[in-house]
């Protein structure tokens, strides 16, 4: 479990690229990143933590905090049928190819998010949750408050470049570690590989887009 609990951490918190772990290393051509322990939260390794940067898809991790919590207090269950608004399945980037007015589960849209980090999943969640997007986003910007983030502010639930939509690598790494306090979220980020649509003409293949998980 911990070798599975740091994997993530270090996929989901890391900026740029990098060929070795080395501390020297770790984020050469890097503009920012962080490494930090798990349990403690003691900071391992930093550049540059708090510079506001485009996040990206990490946006989705704060979406799914919000998820996991409002399944636990019971107010959504995993087996709730979502319908698919035009403004989710119109989504572009990364998606699961939702129709407009099309039936799915809450797990399989979480698969969808977290397994092919989907856009158009993403916001039909945010809908179901919350009644809109935008009214999930300021959610999301709450939590940001409540766990004490100073350099992170939500525009959309996807991740998608938009003004004024940024997080730093510190704060991501602190959404991170409050994403992992669910443990259910790991029923589904260690899966490597599941299928939506199962029984009908349209199965659609999910593969996890985290390379470390086999």
């Amino acid at each position: 479990m911990k070798k599975i609990l740091l994997c993530f951490i270090l996929l989901i918190v890391l900026f740029g690229n990098s060929t070795t772990y080395a501390k020297d290393n770790l984020l050469k051509n890097g503009k920012s990143g962080l490494l930090m322990e798990i349990d403690s939260g003691k900071i391992l390794f930093e550049k540059n933590k708090d510079e506001k940067m485009a996040v990206a898809s990490m946006t989705k991790m704060m979406g799914l905090i919000i998820i996991m919590e409002k399944i636990e207090s019971g107010e959504i269950e995993l087996d709730d049928i979502v319908t698919a608004s035009k403004n989710a399945s119109g989504m572009g980037g990364s998606q699961i190819y939702l129709e407009t007015g099309e039936e799915m589960t809450v797990r399989d849209l979480i698969k969808g998010i977290t397994m092919a980090s989907a856009n158009d999943a993403t916001v039909a969640m945010a809908e179901k949750v919350a009644g809109s997007e935008e009214k999930f986003v300021e959610m999301m910007n709450s939590k940001a408050k409540e766990l004490g983030l100073k350099n992170t502010h939500f525009v959309n639930s996807t991740g998608l470049d938009e003004n004024n939509h940024y997080s730093s690598s510190y704060d991501m790494a602190v959404i991170a570690r409050e994403l992992l306090t669910h443990d259910m979220i790991l029923d589904f980020t260690s899966v490597y590989e599941d299928y939506l649509r199962v029984d009908s003409p349209n199965k659609f293949w999910l593969v996890n887009t985290n390379k470390i998980v086999c």
